[in-house]
Order: structure tokens, then sequence, then C-alpha cells
């Protein structure tokens, strides 16, 4: 019996092709989020801000199982994320908070490395509230580090630790 819920998943891309892969995913009719972070890119004449994908070469598609072969005859796409020998699938909650951080003027930053678990904590004021985290010391700064389940990034955002309270 084939899965009808629908989830997020997240899928890899070949390189440079996060955005050309949303494109066409959209002209399918597929729901796709690409998480876009703004950037200043120096040229030797100009600055200009431009929008990169938060996490290269990743964006995520709400889909059922049923249209797992026609997100993978995507151009740009390579292939689906697999955690324990099963394609990998991101709670809404999180595709949410995500959409949240972004939203923010936050400096952000993706850390590709798996993250020794801390202390959870709870953002209890600010532009994050409600956003549970893991905080961390990363040279002798406290910040507060996001982990993306099932996707092993984790996202850096900086706060004020005032915010936090134990959970």
């Amino acid at each position: 019996m084939i899965d009808q819920n629908y989830r997020w998943y997240p899928v890899y891309t070949r390189s440079r092709a996060e955005k050309k892969a949303y494109d066409e995913l959209n002209r399918k009719a597929i729901l796709a989020y690409l998480p876009l972070k703004k950037t200043v890119k120096q040229w030797s004449d100009r600055k200009k801000i431009v929008e990169e994908p938060l996490i290269k070469s990743y964006l995520f598609v709400y889909i059922s199982a049923k249209e797992y072969a026609e997100v993978l005859m995507t151009n740009g796409i390579a292939r689906f994320i697999y955690f324990s020998g099963q394609i990998a699938s991101i709670p809404d909650g999180q595709i949410n908070d995500l959409k949240l951080l972004l939203a923010t003027d936050a400096d952000l930053e993706v850390i590709d490395y798996d993250i020794k678990p801390g202390e959870r904590v709870l953002i209890k004021a600010g532009p994050f509230k409600g956003i549970i985290a893991e905080l961390v010391s990363i040279q002798n700064k406290q910040r507060i580090v996001l982990r993306l389940q099932n996707m092993g990034y984790a996202i850096n955002i900086n706060t004020s630790v005032a915010f936090v309270e134990p959970i």
C-alpha cells in the first residue's frame, strides 16, 4: 500500500541547481520550499545583495509517496535524503520554524557537521519566541543552535541568552 500522507522531504540537488530545480518543481505543481538568505556580494566595481540557498544543494518538497518518481525526474534533483534506510521526512513544525527564522533579519550561519548535544532550551522572547533549541558555546560566545532533525545540519543564530529558559 502506497502512503498517501503528504510530508516534507529534503531532496539533494545538483551543485548550484537549487533555484532551477525549485522553479521546475513549481512548473510541475509540486509544492517546494527553498530557504534563501540575503548576502552581500562584492565585485571589483560594486556590491550587490543577492539571495543564496541557506543550505547548499538542499530544498524541500511537500509530497506523498506516489510523487517520489516525479520529483526524481525533475531537472536538477539528484536524490532524496535517506536516514536508516528510509527517505527522511521533516516535521511541518520544523519547516515553519525555518520560515520564521528566515523572516527575521537574524544573522544565520549553517553548520554542516553534527553538533554534540547540549542543553535543550525554549526561546521565550524575541523574534524566535517558541522555538526549541540547543545551547552551546562556540568561540567563547554564547549562541543558540537549532538542529534540523533528520538532516545532519544545524543553524546558528545570534540571540540573547537572556531570552532562553531550560526545558
